[in-house]
């Protein structure tokens, strides 16, 4: 042994145990790679619903009862053309995508919509195929008076 190294033997039992802890760890990045890709996606989405919701509230807000305003002063809404105005927004917007359900309710002051969505898995479609989240947001806007 002189100059050189010296490599002890490793028992047959531990041969290729770095290999199975290094494929079991690289499997823990990949699921916990997953879970935070598609909640991000979750995230994103469901801020893009609620965007989507909120403005379609508040056009809907803008279908003011325009006789009764002058006649009385009162600010209502004129509930066909609020959910008109609400449905044409939803329409405009350009990322309907994921929007599964949609439903606008028109009291005389205000405007809810709701909104439903679906956002499939990425990642995790190798763990649950066929699944995905729900989204479900919820706006409301009344029209100004003064």
């Amino acid at each position: 042994m002189t100059g050189g190294i010296s490599r002890s033997r490793q028992p047959a039992a531990q041969r290729g145990s770095v290999t199975l802890i290094g494929l079991g760890l690289l499997v823990m990045i990949m699921v916990v790679g997953g879970i935070s890709i598609d909640l991000w996606r979750v995230f994103g989405a469901r801020g893009a619903l609620a965007e989507m919701a909120e403005a379609a509230a508040a056009a809907g807000a803008n279908g003011i009862d325009t006789a009764r305003f002058r006649a009385t002063g009162e600010v209502m809404l004129d509930a066909p053309l609020a959910d008109a105005l609400a449905h044409q927004s939803l329409r405009e917007q350009s990322d309907r995508s994921f929007v599964g359900r949609a439903s606008i309710s028109v009291q005389e002051t205000r405007v809810v919509v709701e909104l439903e969505g679906e956002v499939p898995f990425t990642l995790l479609r190798l763990v649950a195929p066929g699944r995905g989240f729900t989204i479900r947001v919820q706006a409301e806007a009344a029209p100004r008076s003064g």
